[in-house]
């Protein structure tokens, strides 16, 4: 594996760039905005089961810290709520002022709050994404769009821009996904058995369990020719290669596909996978079976027609494709898909998830591609996610002598928990979905 030396120093985007008004001299006073940012987060407190204690133990949005304000059904044990402590209210309420889709995350990576004491971060989060729509009163949604940013154009998904999105994400390091992830090097959401305990399943199983549901659901077997798009490292391409296939898998990532060419060959697989570096708009030839897990999230509103019409060009007659995809509701997608948001500056630039009926209709209007197939686990995700998440602070030395800093702890911490909310709460899904051409006799579900 590659790791990052001990004096590498963090990029661009483990940093939090202060508002203007937090590099003045001295922070006397809150600018006008960071005044209507305390006055809305304070009414947010008092719609959110969640208190908002600041640095003199008093609540925002008033009351006080105790038992009698959990919500719990009858004849439950009381307890306390979650609670969000405030450590620098100035530094917090300026950067929701300016920017507050990013502010509160880089809030959190700065240290301006923090989950408090007995307070899980996802918990806390958790009731923030259940009413995610009405949390904030509707009176202050007018203000929206002076607030909103664009998304940033170096951010498109050309040939060059995604090559750049990628390595900014997946290039940091093999180590450090070796960190937290399991034994497969798999990177998205794993599959665990509903019918079996999940503290008996461990998220290997439960990522083998996903991967050959995939490629069932693509039919691939003996002598498949087997397109993936976006290799990860690797365990999709050997899984699909013991069952016989042949398989072409491609990727933007250096660090992904030099691993990925080390299991491969380690596992004697070398003649029936191909690992290539290269953008799936490239590749050409056909193939029985398309697959690709959790690709499409990075490939850009403006990119699903070129995507989907790719794979539909690259089956062979009476082939089948395959994709797990992260999905929002069609109603969140088409009022923040112009919207710059903190994921996408910190963790996956030019990424945007994508709603199914977003899906299905680009599909419908650019293929000959169906859906024939949807299979949800969104709450799987948000298991993966939690175990990712206390793997990723479990293992924090081994992290940080990569030369990783305390600002990138924060900020991944905050990722994993930001994610598992919205999955717990469904705010968030995830789904594999076959697409066959139109007229196709349904495939096996």
């Amino acid at each position: 594996m590659t790791a990052l030396s001990s004096t590498v120093s963090p990029t661009p985007s483990s940093t939090t760039a202060d508002p203007l008004c937090l590099r003045r001299p001295a922070l006397h006073t809150l600018c006008l905005r960071a005044r209507l940012a305390r006055s809305i987060l304070g009414q947010v407190a008092q719609r959110v089961p969640v208190d908002v204690v600041m640095p003199d133990g008093t609540l925002l949005g008033g009351g006080s810290r105790s038992s009698e304000h959990a919500e719990h059904a009858v004849h439950a044990v009381p307890a306390q709520r979650p609670a969000l402590e405030v450590v620098r209210p100035g530094a917090l309420f300026e950067r929701l002022a300016h920017h507050p889709k990013i502010g509160i995350g880089e809030a959190y990576m700065a240290g301006d709050w923090r989950a408090a004491d007995g307070t899980d971060l996802a918990e806390l989060l958790v009731p923030f994404a259940a009413r995610i729509t009405t949390a904030v009163p509707k009176g202050w949604l007018r203000l929206r769009g002076v607030v909103d940013r664009r998304i940033p154009r170096i951010q498109e998904n050309s040939l060059l821009g995604s090559r750049r999105n990628i390595e900014a994400h997946y290039d940091l390091s093999n180590d450090l996904f070796a960190a937290f992830l399991d034994a497969t090097m798999t990177y998205s959401s794993a599959m665990f058995d509903e019918d079996q305990p999940l503290r008996t399943q461990s998220l290997e199983q439960a990522q083998l369990r996903k991967v050959h549901a995939i490629l069932d659901l693509a039919k691939v077997g003996q002598h498949t020719r087997l397109l993936e798009i976006g290799t990860g490292w690797g365990t999709l391409a050997l899984e699909a290669a013991r069952r016989g296939a042949t398989v072409t898998s491609v990727t933007l990532s250096r660090e992904q596909a030099a691993l990925a060419r080390e299991r491969v060959a380690a596992a004697r697989y070398a003649d029936k996978v191909d690992i290539r570096i290269q953008d799936y708009r490239e590749v050409e030839g056909v193939y029985d079976a398309v697959v690709s897990v959790e690709m499409i999230e990075a490939v850009g509103e403006e990119y699903w027609e070129t995507y989907f019409r790719t794979i539909d060009e690259r089956l062979a007659p009476g082939g089948i494709a395959a994709v797990q995809a992260i999905l929002m509701s069609h109603e969140r997608l088409l009022a923040t898909r112009h919207s710059y948001g903190w994921i996408q500056k910190h963790i996956f630039p030019g990424g945007l998830i994508p709603s199914l009926q977003a899906m299905s209709e680009t599909t419908d209007a650019a293929t000959s591609l169906r859906m024939t197939a949807v299979e949800p686990f969104g709450a799987d995700y948000a298991e993966t996610l939690r175990r990712w998440r206390e793997t990723f602070l479990a293992r924090w030395p081994e992290v940080e002598a990569l030369g990783f800093d305390e600002t990138f702890r924060r900020k991944w911490e905050f990722y994993l928990a930001y994610c598992e909310a919205g999955f717990a709460t469904g705010y968030l899904d995830v789904a594999q979905v076959r697409l066959e051409r139109e007229g196709a006799a349904p495939g096996a579900s």
